[in-house]
């Protein structure tokens, strides 16, 4: 049995799921334009328990988003995580905040490799690569989007771009094998199953070293 609180907070979507075994239990987030973290998180987490029948107490572990990400986000989201976990006593998971975004693919759209965006500055992105079954093609890296890019990937076959991230490529890319999925955010939702696979191995952080993944300072709000 394994009780997992999931905290997202890589982006302006404020998301808090709770998931049993794998399976989501409850969601709760507020995706508006402005950060609303530091006012709606531990709201959301006293709120999602309470909900459920549980306290805080009852948490076998908390999962958090561990980015690339607005700077802000992540050191709400990391810091919360990691104060639960200290008084609780529990282990700390860290997931990967592309990966998770990846995974809304397959409820949207079929395709030969996903490409997960968030946005930085200006022309520039934080991606990843992932098959459709989700393993990695290529890792999370910062990259300056333009006209050539991913052309070898589109030459292959279908795929489907995922983030807040792709409205500037959307612009530039006009190749007849991008799918863009407008419109989504990295959720706690997906987190519940990565959670999991990695609660039921023991692959814990350590809770007094542990460190957002920033990759760069950007996004700060």
């Amino acid at each position: 049995m394994g009780l997992i609180l999931c905290i997202e907070t890589a982006t302006t979507n404020c998301s808090v799921a709770l998931g049993e075994d794998g399976k989501l239990v409850a969601l709760k987030e507020d995706n508006s334009n402005s950060y609303s973290h530091a006012e709606r998180l531990h709201v959301f987490i006293e709120e999602i328990l309470k909900e459920n029948n549980f306290s805080a107490g009852d948490l076998d572990a908390i999962a958090i988003s561990k980015g690339p990400g607005s700077y802000t986000g992540l050191r709400i989201g990391v810091s919360a995580a990691k104060g639960l976990c200290f008084s609780l006593e529990i282990p700390l998971i860290s997931v990967s905040t592309l990966k998770s975004l990846a995974m809304q693919v397959k409820e949207e759209e079929d395709g030969e490799l996903i490409i997960p965006m968030l946005d930085a500055r200006r022309m520039e992105v934080y991606t990843a690569g992932f098959t459709a079954t989700f393993q990695p093609v290529f890792d999370t890296r910062a990259q300056i989007l333009d006209v050539s890019s991913f052309e070898e990937e589109l030459k292959q076959g279908k795929v489907s771009f995922i983030g807040n991230g792709i409205e500037k490529f959307k612009e530039i890319c006009k190749h007849k094998n991008a799918v863009f999925i407008e419109g989504k955010s990295p959720s706690a939702k997906q987190m519940v199953s990565l959670a999991d696979e990695k609660f039921r191995i023991r692959d814990f952080e350590d809770v007094a070293y542990f460190e957002p993944f920033y990759l760069k300072d950007f996004m700060v709000g």
